[in-house]
């Protein structure tokens, strides 16, 4: 063997060669479940605070004060399944109440913190954490929502999930704002905290966003 072969063999080993204190590390990680509304992400939370707490280890789960669409100690999928959850105002918030002993922290509608969230996350997963952040990728108009684009860009893993087109049956990515059955104007403000009466999942093909000036009681003209 040649002094070149030699050389890229001993680089490549040191390259790869873990750590010795590798299997002591404690692990953490980001997971960013996102898509249109009524794609299933609070399913998909709950599927994983379930699974991890069925393997002993410990969860909290927090939502954000504004989301007003259940109680305040739980979070709930749009078919109805409830799990219990603190709901906090702000990231500072949030953080303040991880306890010790968690394992796992699971956010639903992250898109409503502020962008501390962004900084909460990565500390909460460099210390050893597995976070769960679910939310919107994107707001009424098709555009980013609030911290989720520096979210997904920081995430170990993205679950990207998909709705049905309640126009055409196709695969859904964005949500329809509707104000009295009609699409609302871009002019319309970015949070309406709602559900079926509100919105609906449409394809990038049906989904509406006019011009127009918003007025309560009016979609816009």
């Amino acid at each position: 063997m040649d002094g070149w072969a030699e050389g890229r063999i001993s680089t490549m080993a040191q390259i790869f060669d873990p750590p010795l204190d590798y299997s002591t590390r404690r692990t953490g990680s980001l997971i960013v479940i996102t898509g249109s509304m009524f794609s299933g992400k609070t399913e998909e939370v709950i599927r994983r605070v379930r699974r991890a707490l069925y393997a002993h280890r410990s969860a909290q789960v927090f939502k954000h004060t504004i989301d007003t669409r259940s109680e305040d100690t739980e979070i709930r999928s749009h078919n109805g399944v409830p799990h219990r959850a603190l709901a906090v105002s702000s990231s500072e918030e949030l953080l303040g109440k991880v306890e010790e002993t968690t394992n796992v922290v699971a956010i639903e509608e992250v898109q409503f913190f502020d962008e501390g969230i962004i900084e909460v996350c990565r500390r909460l997963a460099d210390a050893g954490n597995e976070v769960i952040a679910a939310g919107l990728d994107m707001d009424f108009k098709g555009e980013p929502f609030g911290p989720m684009p520096r979210l997904l860009a920081e995430a170990d893993e993205v679950v990207k999930l998909r709705a049905i087109c309640a126009r055409c049956g196709r695969e859904a990515s964005r949500s329809q704002r509707l104000i009295d059955g009609r699409p609302a104007p871009v002019s319309a403000p970015t949070i309406l905290i709602g559900a079926e009466e509100s919105y609906q999942a449409r394809c990038r093909h049906c989904h509406e966003v006019p011009e127009g000036v918003f007025q309560y009681g009016f979609p816009g003209v």
